[in-house]
């Protein structure tokens, strides 16, 4: 039955909405834990197996199949956050979990790149799941108990985190790399059932018109521009393809902009942005996208052992379990103390700390880290702390300064930024690298140049992120949390 709530709705007081833990609380939490468990799964896994996908597709485009899912959801986001709005949360919520879990089935039978790409595309509706899990808690729990939850539910997801990498490594030698996929499709079926059948239905909606068209010209304009980035690399940055494929996003981005986005209903109101708001997504599109172009980065030193002499490679047993496993506990930790801490001092201060942590942590691993595997993994639980905090305090700076009927809207920004973030960072990285190549023993690897450089830059876009995040504390100064959106500041 459709939902016929009003704006009127929207605004009134609710008094149904928790305020401390309880068995049902307990409950929806574990649930929306596990969807982002199934995001992870779609985002993170692959990383581990780069090289045997690159092998598998015998491509060097390891960026294209580790970042397509995230370049994906930059385009997915806008359409699902104005449609959960409109429509309902959880409603949407399941599609995209449906939709994320064939998209894995695709990948896992692939023949030839192309159509994993497309399967990757298709799985790229998992990172909507994610901020609809934060849109879904503004609709279940109050302003500051929210802050919390947010913390735990977009960070617990690292507690199975802690385990994987220890078992999926004996795994991939037996089951080889498709068995990424076959967990991914399985996470998206099961948490689309409990989300289904055991989650509130939104009690709310706005009234409204979803602008597929304006949402189809956004996406493509994105992905126009990203898709270069990763082009460039290959054919050239004046190639007359990638030109071509850049021009083709601007053009979709300024229609966009001068045209769609007046219409009553834009699928996004770029010009309804707050100033703090617009602050914090600068923040997190260069902090998460450092952060993510060092996951990448992982992965492949984990491949190199530091006596092949090249200047790094932290190659070691258990290496893979280290590096991906124990610091899963930062992401956890950074996103539980990010939503406690934020309740207290607010999401600014929080988000601050996280891009301090970050860039100290980049600066140790340019220093010393790249060929010693105990620094490298003390580095990547530092980032990870800065991931979890980064994520947590992005959402709940949007869900303060966004009216309720706007929730899903506002967090799917966020996510959008988190995911152009990610990508860009991880073709630039990837570029740096495939650049900077030397040939060793007749065969092509990366220069201890070029993973220094990767490093350098991982740790510029930390200092750049730092610059709007001392306007934005100070722009918020006195605005913690007061149960009503502070989007006029």
């Amino acid at each position: 039955m459709p939902d016929t709530a009003t704006d009127t709705d929207t605004d009134r007081p609710r008094t149904d909405l928790h305020t401390g833990w309880t068995g049902r609380v307990v409950g929806y939490v574990v649930i929306l834990i596990l969807v982002n468990v199934m995001v992870d799964s779609v985002i993170a896994s692959p990383t581990f197996v780069l090289p045997q996908l690159s092998a598998a597709f015998d491509t060097t485009q390891f960026a294209w199949l580790g970042s397509s899912a995230l370049l994906a959801g930059a385009m997915w986001a806008p359409l699902l956050g104005k449609s959960a709005d409109i429509y309902g949360k959880r409603k949407i919520l399941v599609i995209t979990l449906l939709v994320a879990g064939a998209g894995g089935v695709v990948c896992l039978f692939a023949p030839h790149i192309s159509v994993f790409v497309l399967g990757r595309v298709l799985q790229g509706a998992a990172v909507g799941a994610l901020f609809l899990t934060v849109a879904l808690i503004r609709d279940i729990c109050a302003s500051k108990f929210a802050m919390v939850v947010t913390g735990i539910v977009t960070s617990g997801s690292a507690v199975f985190g802690i385990v994987t990498p220890f078992i999926l490594e004996p795994a991939l030698h037996v089951f080889g790399w498709r068995v990424v996929f076959v967990i991914s499709a399985t996470f998206a079926g099961l948490a689309t059932v409990l989300v289904r059948t055991v989650l509130p239905k939104t009690p709310s909606t706005t009234p409204g018109t979803v602008d597929i068209v304006g949402a189809l010209v956004l996406g493509g304009g994105i992905a126009g521009v990203l898709v270069y980035v990763s082009l460039g690399q290959v054919f050239g940055w004046l190639g007359i393809f990638p030109l071509a494929v850049l021009a083709a996003g601007i053009v979709a981005l300024l229609t966009w902009f001068f045209v769609l986005s007046r219409k009553p209903e834009p699928v996004i109101d770029i010009r309804g942005i707050s100033l703090p708001l617009g602050l914090g997504l600068l923040v997190v599109v260069m902090g998460t996208g450092a952060y993510q172009s060092m996951l990448q980065l992982f992965s492949l030193l984990i491949e190199v052992s530091p006596d092949e002499g090249l200047g790094y490679g932290i190659s070691a047993p258990a290496a893979l379990g280290l590096m991906f496993g124990i610091p899963s506990i930062g992401i956890m930790l950074g996103g539980i103390l990010a939503g406690s801490i934020a309740t207290r001092v607010g999401p600014a201060w929080t988000l601050a700390a996280g891009v301090v942590t970050g860039t100290a942590a980049t600066v140790i691993m340019f220093l010393a880290g790249a060929a010693s595997l105990p620094i490298a993994v003390v580095c990547s639980f530092m980032l990870s702390l800065t991931a979890g905090s980064l994520v947590t305090s992005g959402f709940n700076l949007g869900s303060i300064l966004a009216p309720p009927q706007r929730q899903g809207t506002v967090s799917s920004m966020v996510m959008v930024m988190v995911a152009v973030g990610a990508v860009t960072m991880n073709f630039i990285g990837s570029a740096i690298l495939g650049a900077t190549r030397i040939v060793v023993d007749g065969e092509s690897v990366n220069s201890s140049l070029g993973v220094h450089t990767y490093i350098a830059v991982a740790a510029g876009a930390f200092v750049l992120a730092g610059i709007p995040t001392v306007f934005l504390v100070r722009r918020l100064r006195g605005h913690v949390v007061s149960g009503v959106p502070v989007s006029h500041i």
